[in-house]
C-alpha cells in the first residue's frame, strides 16, 4: 500500500502557495497503471479514470475543508466525497489544488486494490482524525 504526501505539496505549503481552505481542493480517481510516487509535480491526467460512467476527469472538489490544530498536530479535513450513478473501479485517489496553474499534488491515497461500484454511489470516506495530519 503506498499512500503519502508529495514534495511539491510541502515546498508549496512553505511558500505559502497552496491555501489547503481558500484553494479549490479536488480529488482525482486513478486506475492500477498508476504509483504513488513522492516527486510528482504536477496533476496529470496519465492513468486517471476516463470521463465515462458518472466519474468526470479533474475529479470532484472538496467541501467544508477545514484546517485545525490539537495536540502539537495540524490536521486537514473535508466532507466525504461521493460520485453517484457511478459504473466504474479505482486503485487510487490523488488530492490536488486545482486553484493553482501548476495544480500542485497535495497526497495520494492507495485504495488497497480496485474498489468497484455498478450503477451505485462511489464513496471516499475520509478517517475520523482528518484527511492529513502533520506532527
Amino acid at each position: 500500500m503506498a499512500s503519502g504526501t508529495y514534495n511539491a505539496w510541502r515546498e508549496q505549503l512553505m511558500k505559502k502557495t497552496v491555501d489547503m481552505v481558500n484553494d479549490t481542493v479536488k480529488v482525482a480517481l486513478y486506475n492500477n497503471s498508476f504509483s504513488f510516487d513522492t516527486t510528482l509535480a504536477a496533476y496529470s491526467t496519465t492513468n486517471e479514470l476516463a470521463t465515462e460512467g458518472g466519474y468526470t476527469q479533474g475529479g470532484a472538489a472538496l467541501a467544508n475543508k477545514a484546517v485545525s490544530t490539537a495536540s502539537n498536530k495540524g490536521t486537514f479535513d473535508a466532507d466525504d466525497v461521493n460520485w453517484t450513478s457511478a459504473t466504474f473501479s479505482a486503485y487510487f485517489a490523488l488530492i490536488y489544488d486545482d486553484t493553482t496553474a501548476t495544480k500542485y499534488p497535495i497526497a495520494c491515497i492507495d485504495f488497497g486494490g480496485v474498489q468497484t461500484v455498478t450503477g451505485g454511489t462511489f464513496t471516499i470516506q475520509w478517517a475520523a482524525t482528518g484527511i492529513i495530519t502533520i506532527s
